[in-house]
């Protein structure tokens, strides 16, 4: 019987790192190596909880349920493909700097910041809730990251959190808000702190 597991580990090569996380590398683009390691750094905090973010949409799209079921599983997956692309932004950013971007499920989820939600579905307003949070917490990573790389002299990197990360989250937040508004859950008071106290304790 042929053991495939032991042969796959026989041929794979020796996983050997060239640079390792959490470090810069050397790159001509007259900023110093403190301002590149400060923002990559950020910027790897930033992307943890994006992708996050960007997977959260996904769970919701396909579990979303109820009256508003077809506007939510449109808007939800918007958002997704708009957080999917600032993804990207900001790992290549990472890479410019001369850093290494997380990269692997796992690792992310060690590092984000934003609640794990559970496996299965959730009340909608349950969703929206955890959605805005989400943006919340990313909104005053980037801020605060933006006012450090302009102290740094690191213009890429704050133009990339205002532009994007910063303007794109909040653009997100109004149609999320809207949502919630719509729904009448933030004029039911008790309905709005049980779905806030879910998303708490999650």
């Amino acid at each position: 019987m042929n053991n495939k597991s032991s042969d796959k580990k026989a041929l794979a090569p020796r996983a050997t790192e060239t640079q390792t996380y959490g470090t810069v590398a050397d790159r001509p683009i007259s900023l110093a190596h403190k301002a590149r390691l400060a923002s990559a750094t950020a910027l790897n905090q930033i992307l943890a909880d994006t992708m996050t973010l960007r997977d959260l949409y996904k769970k919701h799209h396909w579990q979303v349920s109820g009256p508003t079921f077809y506007q939510l599983h449109l808007l939800f997956d918007k958002h997704f493909g708009e957080q999917a692309e600032l993804v990207d932004t900001i790992a290549e950013r990472v890479q410019t700097l001369g850093g290494i971007a997380i990269a692997m499920a796992h690792d992310v989820a060690e590092t984000t910041r934003i609640a794990r939600p559970p496996r299965g579905r959730e009340d909608v307003s349950v969703q929206l809730f955890r959605l805005a949070q989400a943006h919340e917490l990313i909104i005053a990573e980037a801020r605060e990251a933006a006012h450090q790389a302009a102290a740094d002299g690191d213009d890429g990197t704050n133009d990339l959190l205002v532009s994007d990360v910063l303007r794109g989250n909040e653009l997100q937040v109004w149609f999320i808000n809207e949502q919630i508004a719509g729904a009448g859950i933030a004029a039911n008071g008790k309905e709005e702190q049980a779905a806030r106290s879910s998303v708490a304790h999650a």
